[in-house]
């Protein structure tokens, strides 16, 4: 089977600006999920300084659970963040089938799609860094649900034929789908990253098919994969690069075109790092880590909370005084405009 086409060109011209875009900014946000009083809250700051440093058009907002701490919320909103209440959404079954025990909670995610505020959003996990600019993804033609494919080859995998016979979307030319195991499965995504459009008419379907969809080893992802398997259309690795990507299929990776990287390799989180798990030595593992922290440090990337016009006012009558006076006393042959900022 050929390699998916990718809607790289459609990408471009975003990009590059080639659709019409209104006069006015519309309503469009990125959001992520936050859930408990663990350490994940560091994730989604660094979230929001890494957007504040390309420069996004858009706010943030993260969708909590109900049992994130105050504390944790407090420290959100001072970054700027938009701090939304949802409730949890669990699945018909107990977790005892997951891949991971804590994929239970993700189910919660498909609450966004009420977010209806919104005419499109950008859902990135909490452990996902955006090193470059990629509003112009908002641009991209409604109607699909838009996300990076994933790789069928680490041992999460193992239960699955793919994985069995080493078949991956990734390279589907270097082990070919048998005919003999009828078609070859869907185009896949990774539920990290996506860019989709929220509706209530979609929300409310997606709660009703997961009443009756029994869960599976990915959770969430194994369900959207199901539910909007007929409108995904895949977008390059750039826009969502899982770590294992750099030693899977490290043909596939241009690592200085990255915009987006997803921390989610065991060991990989730049706020846990301790570089003794596999493959965490890498060299570039290590450069993405520390790329990461420098970001989360930057004082500068702090939120500034805009002056309201009344502050603007005043700070403008206060900066034409002080110059007014040091020009009456000699001392300032040129000053510039106070900023309003």
């Amino acid at each position: 089977m050929a390699p998916p086409e990718f809607v790289s060109d459609i990408v471009k011209s975003a990009a590059v600006g080639n659709f019409a875009k209104p006069a006015s900014l519309p309503n469009r946000a990125y959001v992520t999920f936050l859930a408990g009083n663990g350490d994940y809250v560091k994730g989604v700051v660094g979230l929001a300084k890494g957007l504040r440093k390309v420069k996004a058009a858009y706010p943030l907002v993260v969708a909590v659970l109900p049992d994130v701490p105050e504390e944790h919320r407090r420290i959100l909103e001072s970054q700027g963040c938009i701090v939304r209440e949802i409730e949890p959404v669990y699945p018909p079954e107990n977790q005892t089938q997951f891949a991971m025990a804590y994929y239970v909670i993700n189910y919660s995610k498909l609450r966004i799609w009420e977010f209806v505020e919104y005419s499109k959003m950008i859902y990135l996990d909490g452990d996902i860094q955006v090193y470059d600019n990629i509003d112009h993804l908002f641009d991209l033609p409604d109607g699909h649900l838009y996300a990076v494919m994933d790789c069928f080859c680490e041992k999460t995998w193992s239960h699955t034929p793919q994985y069995k016979i080493g078949y991956c979307q990734q390279c589907p030319d270097k082990v070919k789908w048998p005919k003999e195991l009828g078609q070859p499965p869907s185009l896949y995504f990774n539920a990290g990253m996506f860019v989709f459009e929220p509706n209530i008419a979609t929300y409310h379907d997606l709660l009703q098919t997961l009443k009756i969809t029994p869960p599976t080893p990915f959770a969430e992802q194994d369900f959207l994969n199901m539910f909007f398997k007929d409108i995904y259309k895949p977008i390059p690795n750039v826009y969502n690069l899982v770590l294992a990507m750099l030693w899977r299929h490290p043909e596939n990776v241009e690592l200085d075109k990255v915009k987006v990287v997803h921390y989610c390799a065991a060991g990989s989180k730049p706020w846990r790092y301790t570089g003794k798990e596999e493959n965490m030595q890498r060299e570039d593992i290590k450069m993405l880590v520390e790329k990461w922290w420098v970001i989360y440090n930057d004082p500068s990337l702090d939120y500034k909370k805009p002056l309201s016009r009344d502050e603007v006012q005043i700070d403008s009558v206060n900066g034409d005084a002080v110059v007014l006076a040091l020009s009456e006393a000699g001392r300032v042959h040129y000053i510039t405009a106070p900023s309003a900022a």
